[in-house]
Order: C-alpha cells, then structure tokens, then sequence
C-alpha cells in the first residue's frame, strides 16, 4: 500500500477566499486529501489543486485514506477539511467509504468523482452527506467552484459545532420555560453559577419549578454525569430523616436491618438537592452545617466518618429571614447556605409567560394522549392569564393536563377549563330599578357588572399615569388583554384621560 503523497510545499499560490486552516494556524491552505486508485488521475488532481492554493495528499484506497484522515486529526499539519473520493475504488467502494467517514464524525467535506455517473450513486452519496457529485473528466471551473462550495458548507458545520458546544453549557435549560425578565435574570444565574460547586439556595412559592432549576444547574455543571439526588425534607419524618440523609448501619435502631447509603453519600461527585429546608429541625440543621462546612458526617449508629464531595442546592417555600428572626431557623446555618440565591416568582408575577407554558404543557400531555390538540383558543388563553394561579407552575400544569384528556376538539376552549378559570357567566338578569333614590336604567347584569370593571381600570390607568403596560401588570394580565377588556367596555383613550 502506497503512502499518501502531500505536495503542499510546491504550492505558491494564495488560499482560497474563506478557507479554513488548522485549527491553531499551523496551515493557512485548506488541506484536500485525493482518494483515487488511478495514480495519474490522483496526482493530476493534486497538482491542479496546488495551484489553486490548496495543500493537496492523495491515497489509493479507501483503508489507506480512512488512516490517514484519522492520523491528520492530531497531526502537526492538521486535520483535512475536504476529501476528494472516486467511487469506483477497487475493495471498499468511494460510497462505503463515504459511510464510514460519516459513522467516524471524521469532520471532512466530501466531493465525489466518478467516470461512471448514475442518478442512483448520486442520490445515495447526497444522502450520506456528500457535498457534490462530478462525473469525469471534471472541467476545472466545475471543480473549484465545487470546492469552495464544500468549503463554505464545512465551515457552516464547523460553526454549528461551536453553537452546540456552547449550547451544551445550557444544558437543562431547554426544559425551562419563559422570557419574562425576572426569568431571564434567573437563566443568567445558572451560567454563572453552574461550574462552580458553590451552594445555592432557592426561595419561592410551591409550585414555582424549584426543583426544575436545581436541575438545570446540575445538568450545566461538570457535575452531569454524576448523580442528582433529590430528597423533600418535609415529606419524610423527623425520625428518619436522618437516615435518608446520612444513611445507618445495620442495628442502628429498630428495624435496621442492613446498612443503608444516605443520600449524601449517593450524591458523592454530584450534586444534592434538598427541598424544603425550613422544615428540617433544629438537631437536623446543625448536622447539616457541619457537612456544608466540613463535607464529611457519621452514618445512624456508627462511628466511622464519611467524607463526600457533593454540590448543594436548597430550596424553601417560607421566607428564611423571617424563621431566622423567629427563632425557628438557625441564623448560622443560613448565612452559610445564603451563597447564591435565586428567588422564584410565582406565575401571577409572570402573566406573559402563561400562554408558553400552557403551549408547552399542552404539548407535552397531547403526545402521550396521543390527541391532535394544537392550541388554546383566545378566550381561554385570556382567562388562563386573568386567573392568580395560587398553585403557580405546578397547578398550570395540571389545568392543561385535564384540558388535554377532556377536549374533543383540535383547540382548547374556555369550557374545557375548570369553573375557576372559565368563569361561568349566570344568567342575564333584567333590573327595571334600583332599591335607592338613584334612578336606574333597565339593563342585564352582565351589563351591570362592567361598570365596576370600567372603574377599576380607570383608576388603574390613572394611578400609573395611563401607562398600559404598567396597568395590565398590576391588573394582573397583559397588555392584550387589557386592550380588548377596554374595547369590550366601550372605553376610548380619551375616556382614560377623563378618569
């Protein structure tokens, strides 16, 4: 088997306009590596290529190119950024290795040859990622122009590379929905707090997507692959919390009968995360501090010392402040967890980002249902952003999953929402007087009732100097809606101005 012949010093002539080099720029000229079992075909090809500006090698075979593609990825020169490959090689065919350049992720744009051309070859070698087809004897205009277009299409792959690299430092955000600002704020935390092993605690109403956040730190930490341990500090009784924790020998009490790994030590070289921490006891919070502090703790009933190297995150739905100053938690261990903290809002404080998460959620149960439900009609999207959400994410989540499975329909309609949310109307009433001296104009109810709608916003608009925005956030909903309930109301601009 021949060596591959690298010509590239006699090339005197500049690169080609956007080429791409090694990667430290070792080489200026892009280098091309000929994979032909015509020897006279290959060197021709490799001298034209010279002039060009290009650092051409040729090959024989396809054993002998996937060799030394691979070899190039840590040599001096650098690796090949366009392979020329004749599909009539003697033993493995330029199509098979074509395959197999892709199943190695090689990173090699690929132009095909052939003095034999059919349409089938040719769909075959775009399928598997070629980037042109030529049929000998190839016309030199033909062929630069062909490989300056792979040389644009490998740097476009180069480029999404980088994109994904940089997205995998993102890595658990993509679960995350939202662009409300106060989200935008938290998304910027967790890149910068994600390296390290920094303690984090988390604060917010139940059902604000703690744990989701916990996650996601984690999931963009060099943390990944280890273990995530997830434990409820209020879900598991006083007497055993420990145990889950820390973990017990066999004897240790009643009922202990083989050692047990707390969750501590199942977290070692990853991260634990521990949810509702102000419900943890006063004896529990101290063994906690001496593990934040010191990183090591005794398993129930031993006296062997266990050290672990786990991340923390805490989170709680009570204002620690407040139990600090009540005397219910203790004020050490909270200035020693207060590291970085990330504050929840709850999704009455996020009106814009219900129609998302409802969209997100309604996919999601519309997959496993296996429902061709595509979306939420205006009327109930409005009444899902006039709604407090007391339940916030979590209860948002469970209005869609219900709306999924009842809907007969491709949208989700106001009545597919439960009473609290729809809003039933009652029954239109006609009032012929009023039970005071005013005099009263005959009208329905629902009329009535807009009355004191059309106050409320008009002192609303008032109050914040009939800035919209400003009003429909402390209405609770959001501009849109704020606009349609004015028009519904008969309210113009000039009647804001009149309030």
């Amino acid at each position: 088997m021949a060596h591959p012949t690298d010509s590239a010093s006699n090339s005197t002539t500049s690169p080609p306009t956007g080429t791409l080099g090694h990667p430290n720029g070792r080489s200026a000229a892009p280098r091309v590596l000929i994979v032909d079992d015509d020897t006279i075909v290959a060197e021709s090809l490799a001298e034209f290529l010279n002039r060009e500006g290009y650092a051409a090698a040729t090959c024989l075979s396809a054993p002998e190119a996937l060799a030394t593609l691979e070899k190039a990825e840590e040599s001096e020169a650098g690796p090949f950024a366009l392979a020329l490959l004749d599909v009539t090689l003697q033993g493995m065919s330029g199509i098979e290795l074509l395959r197999e350049i892709g199943k190695r992720r090689l990173g090699v744009a690929c132009v095909m040859l052939t003095g034999y051309g059919t349409i089938e070859s040719a769909v075959e070698a775009l399928r598997l990622g070629a980037c042109d087809y030529l049929v000998k004897p190839v016309v030199d205009k033909e062929l630069r122009l062909s490989l300056e277009r792979a040389i644009r299409q490998r740097a476009l792959l180069q480029e999404n590379k980088t994109l994904r690299k940089q997205l995998d430092g993102r890595r658990g955000l993509e679960t995350i929905v939202g662009s409300d600002h106060r989200m935008r704020k938290i998304y910027e935390l967790i890149d910068a707090v994600a390296p390290s092993r920094t303690t984090v605690l988390m604060t917010g109403e139940s059902g604000t997507g703690k744990s989701l956040i916990a996650h996601a730190i984690h999931k963009a930490s060099p943390r990944a692959a280890r273990p995530f341990i997830e434990l409820s500090c209020g879900s598991i009784p006083e007497t055993l919390l420990e145990s889950e924790l820390f973990g017990h020998v066999k004897g240790a009490f009643t009922g202990a009968h083989a050692d047990k790994v707390g969750r501590f030590q199942a977290a070692d070289g990853g991260t634990i995360f521990l949810d509702e921490i102000n419900s943890a006891s006063p004896a529990m919070q101290l063994k906690l501090l001496r593990v934040l502090q010191e990183r090591k703790f005794e398993p129930v009933g031993s006296t062997q010392t266990v050290e672990v190297d786990a991340r923390v995150i805490l989170a709680s739905n009570q204002p620690l402040e407040t139990l600090v100053a009540d005397g219910r938690f203790r004020q050490d261990l909270y200035y020693r967890i207060n590291v970085v903290k990330i504050e929840l809002p709850p999704l009455r404080d996020r009106v814009s980002d219900i129609p998302s998460l409802a969209a997100h959620f309604l996919q999601m149960h519309a997959a496993e249902l296996g429902k061709q439900v595509v979306g939420f009609s205006p009327e109930a999207t409005a009444a899902l952003q006039r709604y407090a959400f007391p339940g916030n994410v979590r209860e948002l989540a469970n209005i869609v999953e219900r709306a999924a499975v009842l809907s007969r329909r491709p949208t989700i309609e106001l009545d597919d929402l439960p009473p609290q949310i729809n809003g039933v109307e009652a029954p239109k009433l006609t009032i012929s007087a009023a039970a005071d001296d005013d005099a009263w104009t005959p009208m329905s109810l629902e009329e009535a009732m807009k009355e004191p709608e059309r106050r409320i916003i008009q002192k609303a608009l008032k109050a914040n100097n009939f800035n919209r925005q400003k009003t429909a956030e402390q209405l609770g909903i959001n501009r849109t809606t704020l606009y349609k309930r004015m028009k519904v109301l008969g309210m113009q601009p000039e009647d804001e101005r009149a309030a």
